[in-house]
């Protein structure tokens, strides 16, 4: 069972590099500093979820699974922090774009962590995902309406509205 928990976390890092990965690129793209310091905050946010996976990977490989230290685990930030204006609209067709990605992309880390836990046979593991199942909803959430509310603004600026 420990390999099969081993082989979960590999695939979290991998899952949590990509998310990572995909927010600095995002930041590079925009133009305004709000966006930047938005997906800049994102980007930081998945380098803490890579190094509480390698901590949780360390303590399970050492056979010390009730071994994580949970005080270095944080709330989710305030919820301000997707907002259009931090975000920005400035390219209509890119912001539709990641936040898109974005939002397939929390919906796969929810599902993939929401599964790791029904699996593991270690609370310290399951405690781990459902923190992170917490912090991935948040960001569902917010991507999710700003989503929407892009969408609807790239359909009309393409001529796409009912209207």
């Amino acid at each position: 069972m420990l390999i099969h928990e081993l082989k979960i976390i590999r695939q979290a890092l991998l899952n949590e590099q990509e998310g990572y990965d995909f927010y600095t690129l995002a930041g590079n793209q925009v133009e305004s500093q709000e966006a930047k310091e938005a997906f800049s905050q994102l980007a930081a946010e998945e380098q803490k979820h890579i190094e509480w996976l390698r901590e949780m990977y360390k303590q399970l490989a050492a056979n010390n699974p009730d071994g994580f230290d949970f005080s270095k685990i944080a709330d989710p930030p305030a919820p301000g922090l997707y907002t259009k204006k931090n975000i920005g609209r400035e390219s209509g067709s890119l912001a539709v774009s990641v936040f898109g990605i974005g939002v397939n992309m929390e919906k796969a880390a929810i599902d993939f962590y929401t599964a790791a836990a029904e699996q593991s046979q270690f609370p310290a593991a399951k405690r781990l995902y459902n923190n992170l199942i917490m912090w991935e909803n948040q960001h569902l959430e917010k991507f999710l309406s700003e989503y929407e509310s892009l969408k609807e603004d790239w359909w009309e600026r393409q001529g796409f509205s009912p209207a």
